[in-house]
């Protein structure tokens, strides 16, 4: 008998270093990633249908509407879910998925698949080298800088709630540390 899958959640504040580490992790790995639903603009290097499906806010609300999505949230003034029949499709077969979310849909993620649902957050060495890395990415405005460092820190009392924590002061040993993760099932 085939077991089903499991879900990998990865969470992390913006300029964590999530992608980065999620586009790592699937080099070479048997998971596979989930594509999220967005409201927002794609950024210059971002594709519709590899990155995210890009879609309006009236589309997106109607998806909400017909429960189409397994956890969706607002972010930063945008919208993001995650389809359920692509969850649900993938773990019936028994293939393992890594969903990159905020920690609102980690936490509906945990609530609806439970012991299938394995929540790891990536952890910024602190708050300064958040502030670095956003700097850096150049994507952010001012105004969008000082509300993403605010919503970090209500990330990160959202920890608890989270099966695996690891720190991301070098990318592959995050990397390293999460591939374990998965190979173990959570454990």
């Amino acid at each position: 008998m085939k077991k089903n899958g499991k879900i990998f959640v990865l969470s992390a504040p913006s300029g964590a270093g999530k992608s980065t580490v999620a586009e790592l992790l699937l080099k070479n790995s048997a998971v596979k990633k989930s594509i999220s639903y967005t409201t927002r603009e794609p950024r210059e290097c971002e594709k519709n249908k590899r990155d995210y499906f890009f879609i309006t806010r009236k589309k997106f609300l109607e998806k909400v509407k017909n429960k189409f999505f397994a956890e969706w949230a607002k972010v930063h003034g945008n919208y993001y879910g995650t389809a359920l029949s692509f969850i649900d499709k993938h773990l019936k077969k028994g293939l393992d998925l890594l969903l990159v979310i905020d920690t609102a849909g980690a936490l509906k993620i945990k609530r609806k698949y439970k012991k299938a649902a394995i929540l790891i957050f990536l952890l910024p060495p602190s708050i300064l080298e958040l502030k670095r890395r956003l700097k850096k990415r150049g994507t952010e405005k001012q105004i969008d800088l000082k509300t993403r460092l605010e919503n970090a820190k209500k990330e990160l009392r959202q920890i608890k709630y989270y099966d695996h924590v690891v720190m991301n002061r070098k990318i592959d040993d995050a990397v390293k540390e999460i591939k374990k993760i998965i190979i173990n099932k959570g454990d």
